[in-house]
C-alpha cells in the first residue's frame, strides 16, 4: 500500500506544542529529543529541565557542552547543521531546576509562567541504580512525581507521559500484560479504581530511613539504606529499590491524576537503536552488557541465568517512538489513563541461550574488530547456570580462594590472586542481575501495537514500535556489539569506531529489507 500522501496523525498532533521533557541527559531523553529534532520540525517548543553541576552551573551550560556534543545528533550535524543550530537556539528552552524538590527548586512566578507555556510532560528522569540507597530512590522515582503533578495541575491537567519499566512487575510470573501490576507478595490496599493505595506503606519506609539515620553515619550509612531498599523491595515482591520505587511513583500518578490524561510507558531492557538516528547507537553499558564486558575483560565466564528464559530486550528507538505516539494520542483523546509496554517478549521472544550463542559466535569470529571490547578471542565459553549450581560453586571457590588469596598477602603480594578478585566481580553482577537473567515471565504489548495500528501506516513507518521486525542475530552481532563498541566504549567521541562503520550501516540495510 503506498502511504507516501498519507498524513501522518502524530505529526499533525504535535505541530505547535510545547513540551516538557525530564531527563534528557539520560540515554531514552536523548534519544527521543533527536527524534523530535529530526523528525517532528514543526513543534513550537522543547523545554528542558536540567539539574546544575559543578562543572556546568545550569541547564543551558550543561545542555551546550553534554547534551548538545553528543553523538546521538551527528546525523543532524552532518546532513543538516544549520537546522540543529536553529531548532536548538529558537525551540530548546533550558530551565535549570531538580526534579526532587519543590516546584523543581525554581522561583514561584517562573514555575508558574513555565506552567502557563506547556502542552504536555514527559517524564524520563530517574534513578537507574538498582542498588540505589532507599531514600534517594525514594526521592527520584516517587516523590518527585509530586512535582510533575503539579505541574500538570497548574497547567490545566496536561498529559503527563511517565516513562516506567516493565519490571514493576516484580516476581509476578507468566504472562504479563498492560494493566496495573498488582504486588507479588505484600497486601497493600486496592482502590476500587485500580490503583493501590501506598501512602501507609512510604511512610512507613520513611520511618524506617529515618531511624537508621540517627544510628549511622558515612559509609555505613549508605550501605545500611541499601540494604533497607533491598528487604523492603523483596518483602513487597520486587527485585529491586529501582523497580519498587518505579511501581510506587506509578500508583502516586495513577490516583493523583484520576479524570486527567496519563500514560504509563513501559520500557524492557533498553538497549542500542535499531535504525535511528544511527544502527547501534547506544551511551554507556547496560544491563545486559555489563556481563557482556565482564565475559569480554575474562572476568566472567559462567553466570546464573536460565537459557530457555526470554529475555526481554527493546531498542531504544522503539521506545522513543512508543513515547512520542502515547503523546499524541493523549492530544487527541485527553482526559484517559493508558499503560503501554514496549517490549519484545511477546511479539519476537529472545531466549537468554539465543542472546548468548549470538554474542559469542560473533565474539568468536570476528572478535578483532571489537578493538574497545575484547582483550584477545575469548579462550572460555559463556556458561548460564542454574542459580543454586552458581551459589554452590562460588561457595567453593571462595574459601579455596580466600586461604590462597590470604597466604598471598601474607607473603607480599599486595593484591592476592586475580581470580579471587574475578569471582567477586561475578558475584557482584550475580546479585545486581541475576535476576533479569533467570526469567519466568512473558511481557505482552498488545495495546501498544493497537495504538500503532490506529494511528495509521504513515505514523508505523516514521514511528515503528513492533519488535517483530527485529532479526536478533543481525541486531545482536551486527548492530548492538557494533554499536557498544564503537558509541558506549569510545570515550566521547563524535563518530564509531571507524572500520566498522560499513558494516553497522549495512547491516541495519540487511534488518530493514
Amino acid at each position: 500500500m503506498d502511504t507516501s500522501k498519507e498524513v501522518s496523525q502524530t505529526l499533525q498532533l504535535l505541530k505547535g506544542k510545547h513540551i516538557l521533557i525530564t531527563g534528557t541527559t539520560g540515554f531514552v531523553g536523548k534519544v527521543m529529543l533527536e527524534k523530535i529534532m529530526r523528525t517532528v520540525p514543526d513543534i513550537g517548543g522543547v523545554y528542558l529541565l536540567i539539574r546544575g553541576t559543578k562543572k556546568h552551573a545550569n541547564a543551558g551550560s550543561r545542555f551546550a557542552n553534554v547534551i548538545a556534543t553528543s553523538s546521538v545528533f551527528e546525523f543532524l550535524k552532518l546532513n543538516a547543521p544549520d537546522y540543529f543550530n536553529d531548532f536548538c537556539h529558537n525551540k530548546i528552552h533550558c530551565i535549570s531546576g531538580e526534579i526532587t524538590e519543590h516546584q523543581f527548586g525554581i522561583p514561584r512566578i517562573e514555575f508558574h509562567e513555565l506552567a502557563v507555556k506547556i502542552d504536555a510532560i514527559v517524564n524520563c528522569a530517574a534513578s537507574v541504580n538498582f542498588r540505589e540507597e532507599l531514600d534517594r530512590a525514594l526521592s527520584i522515582n516517587t516523590h518527585s512525581l509530586n512535582n510533575i503533578v503539579a505541574l500538570s495541575d497548574l497547567a490545566g491537567n496536561i498529559p503527563v507521559i511517565q516513562v516506567s519499566t516493565c519490571y514493576v512487575n516484580g516476581f509476578n510470573q507468566g504472562h504479563i500484560h498492560e494493566t496495573v501490576t498488582v504486588p507479588a507478595r505484600a497486601n497493600i490496599p486496592r482502590h476500587k479504581e485500580g490503583y493501590f493505595e501506598v501512602g501507609n506503606l512510604i511512610e512507613e519506609l520513611e520511618l524506617k530511613i529515618a531511624q537508621i539515620r540517627q544510628q549511622y553515619e558515612g559509609k555505613a550509612l549508605k550501605q545500611q539504606l541499601i540494604d533497607l531498599g533491598i528487604r523492603e523491595a523483596n518483602a513487597c515482591g520486587w527485585n529491586d529499590t529501582y523497580t519498587f520505587t518505579k511501581w510506587l511513583g506509578e500508583q502516586l500518578l495513577l490516583k493523583s491524576l484520576r479524570g486527567y490524561s496519563l500514560t504509563l510507558l513501559r520500557p524492557s531492557i533498553v538497549e542500542s537503536t535499531l535504525r535511528e538516528p544511527s544502527p547501534g547507537w547506544i551511551e554507556g553499558v547496560k544491563v545486559a552488557d555489563a556481563i557482556l564486558l565482564a565475559y569480554a575483560k575474562e572476568k566472567v565466564s559462567f553466570f546464573p541465568g536460565k537459557r530457555s528464559g526470554v529475555i526481554d530486550v527493546i531498542p531504544a528507538d522503539l521506545v522513543s517512538n512508543s513515547i512520542l505516539l502515547s503523546l499524541a494520542e493523549q492530544f487527541k483523546y485527553p482526559g484517559r489513563h493508558h499503560i503501554y509496554q514496549c517490549c519484545s517478549g511477546s511479539a519476537n521472544p529472545l531466549t537468554l541461550g539465543k542472546f548468548i550463542d549470538h554474542l559469542m559466535a560473533e565474539a568468536k569470529e570476528n572478535y578483532r574488530s571489537y578493538d574497545k571490547l575484547f582483550l584477545r578471542q575469548p579462550r572460555k565459553p559463556f556458561i548460564a547456570v542454574d542459580k543454586r549450581i552458581f551459589a554452590a560453586v562460588t561457595l567453593c571457590l571462595s574459601l579455596v580462594l580466600n586461604a590462597v588469596s590470604h597466604t598471598l598477602v601474607k607473603l607480599g603480594f599486595k593484591r592476592g590472586l586475580k581470580a579471587r578478585r574475578n569471582l567477586d566481580a561475578a558475584m557482584t553482577l550475580s546479585a545486581i542481575f541475576s535476576f533479569y537473567t533467570e526469567p519466568n515471565y512473558i511481557f505482552h504489548n498488545n495495546k501498544l501495537l493497537d495504538l500503532a495500528k490506529r494511528m495509521g501506516k504513515k505514523d508505523q513507518e516514521l514511528f515503528p514500535v513492533n519488535s517483530a521486525a527485529i532479526d536478533w542475530e543481525i541486531y545482536l552481532r551486527k548492530i548492538h556489539m557494533a554499536g557498544l563498541n564503537g558509541y558506549a566504549l569510545n570515550g566521547h567521541k563524535q563518530t564509531p569506531y571507524k572500520p566498522q562503520r560499513k558494516t553497522i550501516v549495512a547491516a541495519a540495510h540487511k534488518q530493514a529489507a
